[in-house]
């Protein structure tokens, strides 16, 4: 909470809202407050009002206004006032409950606001109806290291089901774009509601969204990770050791998977595998394990990579260690 900042007062020109579909209302808020300041550089201060629901169904569960300038009076002691734009995703009854000064791009940016001051202000019902959704579905559903893929993202009226009907404006961004205004790809669906993009393997390593852009949150979208293969190689530092010696096996896991666990594997007669030597994958994809003839003779060995999160189950080529 910044100890500069005193709030009078918030109020709302309206405090019942219905909003349908992929429009926003504006609500005008008004903030009358004081800061403790002699600093030029804050003339410009702009204020943020929280808003938080406090009953109701919907994907929105926080509303924040765009950065409100002062409109009256001074720093000191003025009024500040601007629009906090109310989507159909917001649903129910919200309450302000704190200020805090901006500019929102300040988190953006990867700063940080100070907690907002509390308050008690108005109570806003809103009523939202006809909500868009978003599902994407990734084309092949496992999304091979090295070729392209596509995701077909859809937006639908959550009420009907169906489109609506009209080119629907969102952007498509990956990693950090999904949730920062870092850039992207701005795209209108086609009238059923439809968009599909291309893209590169490697941006199979981030997260994949689309968002249904507002000021400054979004009126609602969706992020995924692509489902990858788990691709295992292996390769001993020896191929023949004496038995009881400790011969390093190293190898790499594609992504990489970070942290997920690798299994090395001896068999046993003729079709049983087990674990003699696990390890975790590091943040190259690298991983060592360690095997140790048990026996004279040719040993064979596999490293068994289990499901881990997004990664499917994979397992080496089988190699061998002489045990002499």
């Amino acid at each position: 909470m910044d100890p500069k900042l005193t709030v009078t007062s918030v109020t709302a020109d309206r405090t019942t809202i219905a909003v349908s579909g992929l429009n926003t209302v504006p609500v005008k808020l008004t903030v009358a407050a004081k800061y403790d300041t002699t600093n030029p550089d804050d003339n410009n201060l702009v204020l943020l009002v929280y808003i938080k629901r406090i009953s109701g169904t919907g994907p929105m569960t926080e509303l924040l206004s765009t950065d409100l300038p002062r409109t009256s009076g001074t720093v000191q002691n003025g009024v500040w006032s601007g629009p906090v734009h109310i989507s159909s995703t917001a649903n129910g009854t919200y309450k302000v409950y704190g200020v805090s000064y901006g500019p929102y791009f300040t988190w953006q940016a990867g700063g940080m606001l100070p907690d907002p001051t509390p308050v008690d202000g108005p109570t806003l019902t809103i009523t939202g109806t006809h909500q868009p959704k978003v599902t994407a579905k990734v084309t092949p559903a496992v999304v091979p290291f090295g070729p392209n893929y596509t995701i077909t993202w859809a937006i639908t009226d959550r009420t009907t089901g169906k489109p609506y009907g009209t080119r629907v404006r969102a952007m498509l961004g990956v990693d950090n774009q999904c949730a920062e205004e870092a850039g992207g790809v701005n795209v209108l669906t086609t009238t059923a509601g439809l968009i599909t993009h291309s893209y590169p393997s490697s941006d199979g390593e981030w997260g994949n969204c689309l968002r249904i852009k507002s000021t400054p949150l979004d009126i609602t979208g969706l992020g995924l990770l692509v489902i990858r293969p788990g691709v295992v190689s292996a390769v001993p530092s020896k191929a023949s050791a004496a038995v009881g010696t400790v011969v390093p096996v190293n190898g790499r896991v594609l992504g990489p998977p970070i942290n997920c666990p690798v299994l090395l594997q001896r068999l046993y007669g003729a079709s049983q595998w087990r674990q003699v030597s696990t390890a975790k994958v590091r943040l190259s994809g690298r991983y060592t394990v360690s095997a140790q003839p048990a026996y004279k003779g040719l040993i064979p060995y596999r490293v068994y990579f289990p499901a881990c999160g997004r990664y499917l189950t994979g397992v080496s080529q089988v190699f061998y260690i002489r045990g002499l």
